[in-house]
């Protein structure tokens, strides 16, 4: 069984529902959980902000954070998870669990960070964190890369 099903499991489990921030995996979070039967039953939606300006009038990131840090930072990826909840809210109800991913996939770097740098930011009734991470590899790997190390945070968290 992979990640993504284990992650639906346990949040059909709990009866949470999740919201999905993304900016260097264009999506591919929220397609990997998708991909299984059943996800519907979990999952709210998602949001691709992969311009820096959207992580703030979509998501609610600190502008001054963005300005003073850009979007590839720990807070960065924790307040995209809080704000991913609100943005997929139903009938004034947030999502339980927001999961983000910001990051620098190559081929170069726009802010001297390491290419490979990933910060996977995850928020669930429980409590908030931001996961670093140095991945290597081409551009499509650390993408794929990525995707795996949300859905691995999101169900170490949501299974605490």
């Amino acid at each position: 069984m992979s990640d993504a099903a284990r992650l639906v499991g346990a949040l059909r489990e709990r009866g949470w529902t999740l919201g999905v921030a993304e900016s260097l995996t264009g999506g591919a979070v929220a397609s990997e959980i998708v991909s299984v039967p059943g996800a519907s039953a979990v999952l709210l939606g998602g949001v691709v902000a992969y311009a820096t300006p959207l992580k703030h009038s979509l998501l609610g990131v600190d502008a001054v954070l963005l300005a003073d840090h850009g979007p590839v930072h720990p807070d960065v990826a924790v307040q995209m998870a809080e704000g991913v909840r609100r943005t997929v809210a139903v009938d004034g109800r947030a999502a339980d669990v927001g999961i983000a991913t910001t990051g620098i996939a190559g081929p170069d770097s726009p802010d001297g960070q390491p290419v490979g740098t990933v910060h996977i930011g995850v928020v669930t009734p429980r409590g908030r964190r931001s996961i670093p991470h140095l991945f290597t590899g081409t551009r499509a790997e650390v993408r794929q890369q990525a995707v795996a190390a949300a859905v691995a945070a999101a169900l170490r968290a949501v299974g605490e």
